[in-house]
C-alpha cells in the first residue's frame, strides 16, 4: 500500500498550483505518475474519503482535496463523508 504517496499527493494539491489545477481538470492524468494500487486510484478518483481513511490516509491532508475541488469533492461533501467514518 502506498499511503505515503497518497499523503504526499494530498499535500501537493496545497503546495503546487499546476498540480492543483491538473487535479481539478484531469485527475486521472495528474495522478498517473504516482505509485498507487488500482484500489487507491479508484478511491481517490471517486472522492471516496471513507475508503482512503480506512487505508490510513491522513484526514487533514485529504481536506486539501475538498478545499480545492479535486476528485469531485467539495468541503461540504468531504465533511459529510468523513463524518460517516465509524469511530
Amino acid at each position: 500500500m502506498s499511503v505515503n504517496a497518497l499523503n504526499r499527493l494530498c499535500r501537493e494539491v496545497l503546495r503546487d498550483h499546476a498540480f492543483r489545477a491538473a487535479m481539478k481538470d484531469n485527475p486521472e492524468a495528474a495522478i498517473a505518475a504516482y505509485d498507487l494500487t488500482p484500489e487507491e486510484r479508484r478511491a481517490l478518483l471517486d472522492g471516496d474519503v471513507v475508503t482512503l481513511h480506512a487505508m490510513g490516509v491522513n484526514d487533514f491532508l485529504m481536506g486539501y482535496l475538498a478545499r480545492f475541488g479535486s476528485c469531485g469533492l467539495s468541503v461540504l461533501l468531504f465533511n459529510e463523508r468523513i463524518r460517516s467514518v465509524p469511530h
